[in-house]
């Protein structure tokens, strides 16, 4: 490496390292180093002097230095820099000129004229053949929006990137158009596949929505479904409940059976029967209710096919078809699914009579659980009433006097 080459790339690097904005994401050290790069791979394929290859070189290195100075204009502010600090050099003045025209070459819609500013043409767009190409495109997408330039959403974006590859965009050298432009191809069919799948989204999701806007199905399915599983929850609950008090009351009962009845044939415990009869009573009147909350119904099991015809028959209750033959009830289900009404109308009379059910079952723990609470007191009181009036000093006095 020449030392002006080696001088250029060390002002560059300091330059673009400390005195670039961090928002330039995509114009920074990093391009310029990947279009140096680039811009050996095609000065290598072409029979230029070792002066002209220089040349572009230095050009590669300067060509974005004016992103410094910001982002108007920057190929302008790099000849600036670049004619400055190549004249604090003494670099002559002919070769600088054609430095600077290769910088100018490198915007957006100049035309290159030499092959060193096609060279360098060509090295600042490399990275559309590259397989990072989304990835970079990304960096420059974010660095506008961050610059406030543009803000592209990624349809926008897409399309922009393909209005780029199919219009604005070609390769000057032979190099490049044999070796680069498969890969900038590739790109492109790429970025092509992407808005393809990205419609097809936007395609799906607008036929859900306009689904769900126009059809009211979806929400009436989620009603039914949501308040059958909270009849089902509550009948659940109402079931615990009762077998909670079943379980109580056969407990007390069996306690006093074994401990509290077989001593109230002696004198001496007279005074306990009626406050264990109470107690005992109680117990099995809370155990009668809490079973009448949890005995079953079961209705006739029967339907004929006028009462299907009639919609009359709710088919999805077990308990009104549990006694007809498989073939009848295939017939009369096909008949229902035939009918969008029939079928809401059998959800409506299922949740209905679930309803019904559940008024039953809570109608009967409410009366269940009072009983036991009273139950409960009454006892208590009676023992301590007999046991104060009838207590064993009492009946030990009768027998002594």
């Amino acid at each position: 490496m020449s030392a002006i080459l080696e001088k250029t790339k060390n002002f560059v690097v300091d330059l673009l390292s400390n005195e670039l904005d961090p928002k330039y994401l995509y114009h920074n050290l990093r391009h310029t180093q990947r279009v140096v790069k680039s811009t050996k791979e095609l000065l290598n394929s072409c029979s230029l002097s070792d002066d002209e290859k220089e040349i572009v070189l230095l050009a590669a290195w300067l060509h974005d230095t004016g992103y410094t100075k910001g982002t108007t204009d920057h190929e302008t502010r790099s000849c600036e820099i670049a004619k400055e600090f190549l004249g604090n050099e003494g670099y002559e003045t002919q070769m600088t000129n054609i430095i600077l025209d290769c910088i100018m070459a490198t915007a957006r819609h100049a035309e290159p004229k030499s092959l060193s500013e096609k060279i360098l043409r060509d090295a600042d767009a490399s990275h559309f053949a590259q397989k990072s190409y989304l990835e970079t495109a990304d960096f420059l997408r974010e660095e506008l929006k961050l610059l406030g330039i543009a803000d592209y959403n990624y349809k926008e974006w897409l399309n922009a990137n393909i209005k780029m590859f199919r219009t604005e965009h070609q390769f000057y050298t032979e190099y490049a158009k044999e070796h680069w432009q498969p890969g900038k191809d590739k790109n492109l069919k790429r970025l092509i596949k992407d808005k393809k799948s990205d419609k097809e989204i936007a395609k799906k999701e607008a036929l859900k929505a306009k689904y769900k806007s126009e059809s009211p199905d979806r929400g009436i399915q989620t009603l039914f479904r949501v308040t059958l599983k909270n009849h089902i929850t509550l009948s659940d609950i109402a079931d615990t409940k009762a077998n909670i008090l079943l379980s109580v009351n056969a407990i007390i009962i069996s306690l006093a059976l074994s401990n509290l009845i077989p001593k109230l044939d002696n004198p001496s415990n007279e005074y306990l029967i009626y406050p264990t009869v109470v107690f005992i009573v109680f117990s099995i009147i809370s155990m009668v209710l809490a079973v009448m909350a949890t005995r079953p119904n079961v209705t006739s099991g029967q339907f004929t096919k006028e009462d299907v015809k009639q919609k009359k028959v709710n088919l999805l209750f077990f308990g009104n078809f549990h006694k007809m033959k498989l073939d009848e009830y295939e017939w009369a289900i096909n008949e229902l699914v035939k009918d969008k009404k029939y079928i809401y109308s059998s959800l409506t009379k299922d949740l209905y009579f679930l309803g019904l059910v559940l008024d039953r079952k809570y109608k009967l723990l409410r009366w269940t659980y009072t009983i036991f609470m009273i139950g409960m007191v009454v006892s208590v009181i009676a023992f301590a009433v007999s046991f104060k009036l009838y207590g064993p000093e009492r009946v030990l006095a009768s027998v002594l006097y």
